[in-house]
């Protein structure tokens, strides 16, 4: 198939709109349910980028939870501690601990579960039994993968009333070295960017400390694959293989960092006591459950703790999450890496990171401002290295 017709564009009123291979080769995807649309499509392509990527730059299976083309998260398939799977709500997901692509999406999906609200989603691996539960469960708009088992097929397409969007790739394509782009009657040509992100970038140490452990590398290249698929300005915080707070398109770095560290910090405190105690009723949903822990952590706009409130959600009035506990908590957190798709002109972005555990940052280096940037690291004992490569991506 060369072409495939899609409903509209961006926007309904953008008709028509498909998508197509302009040297008339078939297509190297197929959809195997569902109607995919333009933006489920772009979604779709950027994240299995990253998966591919991701894997093979790893050897580990891993998935990534995709919004508005930009990633959520991107997580490698690693076992879930208890806490963290009581915070992803996937502790009672019989069959867990032995899918590790399962493993992947309950991590990527769980890191920033208000954003990830009806994501696209990429396995890098054959979609197991396991997987599809997972994903059956969750409100999604499809996923993409080299290939499914059936009964995991099968599931899926009960999905949204049979209309859940699958999409199957051929894991062997490679696409044209020059991509094209037309905006507002222009074309825009350039090379595909297929720059190689390894432990190799990560060698130019510029801080006093250079002790840069193998978790950490691991880490910082989950950060830098995730920022080259994540649409620019953009950082990324991870920590134990996933990206953990993603900050995605902010016309200031500052305001990536600040955006970013608010989901790690997010993300951590979901697996403090008093939010893995909380008493909810019964009949909340997961989606209405994630809502009110957000409100429960960041102070939102509705104090789900207040009387007359209180009540529509849980079974017991919950003690108040203080500022001074939550800023404890975060005091003792340690050992996150930073990723950054561009230099940080200002060292406010560390100041800013090291509240939320930063110990690792990989960013290109290049800014008039670099002695500022590194002396605010070796301030606080991090770990910098210079890559000489930027991720912008658009």
């Amino acid at each position: 198939m060369n072409e495939f017709q899609l409903k509209y564009g961006c926007n309904p009123n953008q008709k028509p709109a498909r998508i197509y291979m302009a040297d008339g080769s078939d297509l190297p995807v197929t959809v195997l349910n569902g109607r995919p649309g333009y933006i489920n499509f772009l979604d779709a392509l950027n994240s299995w980028q990253l998966v591919k990527e991701l894997k093979e730059a790893t050897g580990t299976v891993c998935a990534a939870s995709f919004k508005h083309v930009s990633p959520t998260s991107a997580a490698l398939g690693l076992r879930l501690p208890d806490r963290l799977k009581r915070s992803c709500f996937v502790d009672k997901v019989e069959g867990l601990d032995d899918s590790p692509l399962a493993c992947a999406y309950a991590r990527a999906r769980g890191t920033d579960r208000m954003s990830s609200f009806g994501d696209f989603i990429a396995l890098s691996d054959r979609c197991d039994l396991t997987t599809a539960r997972l994903i059956k469960r969750e409100v999604s708009d499809g996923v993409i993968a080299p290939d499914y088992d059936e009964d995991a097929l099968e599931l899926l397409r009960s999905k949204k009333n049979g209309a859940y969007n699958i999409i199957r790739i051929d894991k062997d394509y490679r696409c044209a070295p020059i991509e094209t782009k037309t905006v507002y009657g222009i074309s825009f040509e350039q090379g595909h960017n297929d720059l190689k992100i390894d432990a190799s970038l990560l060698e130019n140490i510029v801080t006093k400390n250079k002790e840069l452990p193998d978790e950490a590398k691991r880490d910082l290249i989950v950060s830098l694959i995730t920022l080259k698929y994540t649409q620019s300005n953009s950082v990324a915080y991870a920590y134990d293989g996933q990206a953990i707070g993603v900050g995605a398109g902010q016309q200031s770095r500052i305001h990536c960092t600040r955006l970013a560290g608010n989901k790690a910090d997010t993300w951590f405190l979901r697996m403090h006591d008093k939010v893995l105690n909380l008493p909810f009723r019964n009949d909340l949903s997961r989606a209405d459950r994630d809502n009110v822990i957000d409100a429960y952590i960041n102070k939102n706009e509705e104090d789900v703790c207040e009387d007359g409130i209180w009540q529509k959600y849980f079974t017991q009035k919950p003690e108040p999450f203080t500022g001074k506990e939550m800023e404890d908590y975060l005091s003792k957190i340690q050992g996150v890496s930073l990723g950054s798709d561009a230099f940080f002109p200002f060292g406010d972005n560390i100041e800013r990171a090291h509240r939320s555990g930063v110990t690792y940052v990989a960013e290109p280096g290049g800014s008039v401002r670099d002695d500022h940037v590194i002396e605010t690291c070796d301030k606080y004992g991090m770990v910098m290295a210079f890559t000489g490569i930027r991720l912008f991506h658009h």
